[in-house]
């Protein structure tokens, strides 16, 4: 039970919990985990040291770690937990799995651990806004999270009985990337006869050269560090199983036991028999299985506020409007589509110059159904003998709307348009209907109607074939479709940012 299991939600190739911890036992994951502490202070065990972790500092846990916290009594904390997905995102970066990446160092005053800050609170932000297209704002948080790892942290030296950070050879591509290939094969060969003389073959050095590179990458030697890993990989048998020592030390590529104890008492302090005594109802799964508490997002939002002011400011400032709610009946009277009073909406979309943004009105007029509702900012019709019905939603607010029905010249329009980047989720309830539908969504982007305006206000440059081509991508819609199934009551979900319209149309199966 050492091994947690991840559990990734939401379509997200990430994983964050944030809480008040009180004890989390020994455990490892195959996924990398970064701790960013931002409330407080907290012990932290990570295999074979022990640390204090206080408010502001960042650790990452490389995959199969072994590592636990405690709570220091008579000090609050809090704690976020990101975990990576390694199966998504070892696609973009190979060298990310066993990887050793190292935070600790001996100044907090580092811009390298700000940008890892920032990074950290724009996701957690993100996640507790659901904005629009915070999925994809979330992953590309963590590729720039993932390359300023691989920039400054991939350097470490042996100090103290820890391994802090070497701030010194940041910048160093050509020995991140050695030194990456040479612990990975070190990770996956380090329980059998492993010899420098076989890795110098791999990189093409000479012995003695790469004795010195890894020397002056970790500060270890060679047969240190291959001792270390196999010491640290030791502890998940002794934690995890009811081996023999001798057998976990051939297993973990010891000749002889008395190597493998020597080794382990360097490292942690004590005989593997001592170790296991002393941790083994420690891990998960065992006598604990953590106590700790989730956070809410009101005091997550505090907690970066007080760490990250500017980004929890900017994340504030724009923050989403509650979503536009729409509760419908089929059973409802309807009125013609011609006899309908004209709503706002209607009116700015008839006029001829906000004609290049008219074209889902003129498409939903044409089908001249019945209309069920009508307001600013929707349209919703009825078809009695097919069943189907149709769904009309602009992001438009009152401003904007106001400008459109008033603006005589293109070039203002466009820029009204170019400048609007208010978000809207609306959620239409269609009670009193039952089955199974298909909904097809056809949506204009806001840069489809900057293009058609820009045609207008530009001179057509017939020449430009790159261009041309540009501009009729631009214009096209995104089209796509989706299975429903309600029972008594349809729930339809959209969410729009800047201007941009949605034209749905609701037919059922069979």
């Amino acid at each position: 039970m050492l091994k947690e299991k991840i559990v990734y939600k939401d379509t997200l190739p990430i994983n964050v919990l944030t809480a008040e911890i009180d004890e989390y036992p020994i455990h490892f994951h195959e996924d990398m985990e970064v701790v960013y502490i931002l409330k407080g202070m907290i012990t932290m065990r990570n295999g074979c040291y022990t640390q204090v972790l206080k408010e502001g500092d960042i650790y990452i846990f490389n995959d199969r770690e072994m590592h636990s916290f405690e709570k220091i009594d008579g000090e609050e904390n809090m704690v976020m937990m990101l975990q990576i997905d390694l199966t998504y995102f070892g696609i973009y970066y190979d060298s990310l799995k066993n990887s050793f990446y190292v935070t600790d160092q001996n100044s907090d005053d580092d811009e390298a651990l700000d940008g890892l800050r920032t990074i950290m609170a724009r996701v957690m932000m993100e996640l507790l806004q659901k904005g629009y297209g915070y999925e994809e704002n979330i992953i590309e948080s963590i590729h720039n999270l993932i390359g300023a790892m691989e920039a400054d942290f991939k350097y470490f030296l042996l100090e103290d009985g820890r391994f802090v950070n070497e701030v010194t050879k940041r910048g160093n591509k050509v020995l991140a990337g050695r030194l990456n290939r040479i612990v990975d094969y070190m990770y996956d060969n380090y329980y059998r006869k492993l010899t420098l003389g076989e890795i110098a073959d791999r990189e093409h050095l000479s012995i003695y050269y790469l004795s010195h590179v890894i020397k002056e990458a970790t500060g270890l030697s060679f047969q240190d560090l291959l001792s270390f890993i196999r010491v640290e990989e030791s502890e998940k048998l002794l934690l995890g199983t009811n081996k023999k020592i001798s057998t976990i030390a051939e297993e973990t590529g010891f000749s002889a036991v008395r190597y493998y104890v020597k080794h382990f008492e360097t490292w942690f302090g004590m005989h593997p028999s001592e170790y296991r005594k002393k941790y083994t109802g420690k891990v998960r799964g065992g006598e604990s299985n953590g106590v700790l508490r989730r956070c809410t997002p009101t005091e997550i939002e505090e907690a970066i506020r007080t760490q990250e002011k500017k980004v929890y400011t900017d994340y504030m400032k724009k923050q989403k409007p509650a979503p536009v709610i729409v509760d419908l009946d089929m059973n409802d009277t309807v009125a013609k589509w011609e006899k309908s009073p004209k709503s706002a909406m209607e009116k700015i979309f008839e006029r001829k110059i906000n004609e290049p943004i008219s074209g889902l009105y003129r498409i939903m007029a044409s089908l001249g159904e019945d209309v069920l509702a009508k307001e600013k900012g929707y349209i919703v019709t009825v078809d009695r003998a097919r069943g189907g019905i149709s769904l009309l939603i602009f992001n438009m607010e009152d401003q904007l709307g106001s400008k459109l029905m008033k603006l005589k010249d293109k070039k203002e329009i466009y820029e009204a348009l170019a400048a609007y980047d208010v978000e809207m989720e609306a959620l239409f309830r269609i009670n009193n209907l039952s089955g199974e539908f298909k909904a097809y969504s056809y949506r204009f982007k806001p840069e489809s109607y900057l293009a058609a305006y820009r045609h207008l206000i530009e001179k057509d440059d017939k020449g430009d074939m790159r261009k041309a081509i540009l501009e009729n991508w631009n214009s096209l819609p995104e089209v796509e479709s989706r299975l429903l199934n309600a029972t008594e009551t349809l729930s339809i979900r959209t969410t729009l940012k800047g201007f941009c319209g949605e034209l749905i149309l609701i037919e059922p199966v069979g």
